[in-house]
């Protein structure tokens, strides 16, 4: 009987180690000119992939802003709702191989996601050939 409470606990903590260690959840975006918080994004799993959308804007210029640089289906979309990050798939530590999208310039660019040693820092890293930008999000708890 103890060896099974023992077993279930040993089972349960390496459930919570790995559920730790996922990017899934929600994030506060940071603007890199002001430092400031800009929206929330909240990044999710569907059929093996990663996608993420943007939930909230924090202190917006204009109250429901659309996507007007956008093309294709984003164009004119509403930004809260909007996905951003399309179609990533985990490699080893890192999750790649998908787009992001950024709402204010329509621009899209292959995207790279990888999480800090404390789950609470996500590196956004967009490429375009062989430059890159990368910002730090933060975990909302």
């Amino acid at each position: 009987m103890l060896k099974k409470y023992i077993t279930s606990f040993v089972m349960l903590l390496l459930f919570c180690s790995l559920s730790a260690q996922s990017i899934t959840g929600k994030w506060k975006t940071i603007d890199d000119n002001t430092g400031q918080a800009k929206s929330i994004v909240e990044i999710y799993e569907s059929e093996g992939k990663i996608y993420g959308k943007i939930i909230e804007l924090i202190k917006p210029k204009v109250e429901n802003p659309i996507c007007t640089e956008c093309k294709g289906k984003n164009k004119d979309k509403p930004i809260v709702g909007l996905q951003i990050i399309d179609g990533l798939t985990k490699d080893d530590d890192v999750y790649n191989d998908g787009e992001i999208l950024n709402p204010e310039n329509g621009k899209v660019y292959k995207c790279q996601l990888k999480l800090d040693d404390n789950n609470d820092t996500l590196q956004v890293r967009g490429y375009i050939a062989f430059f890159y930008k990368t910002q730090y999000w933060k975990r909302i708890k």
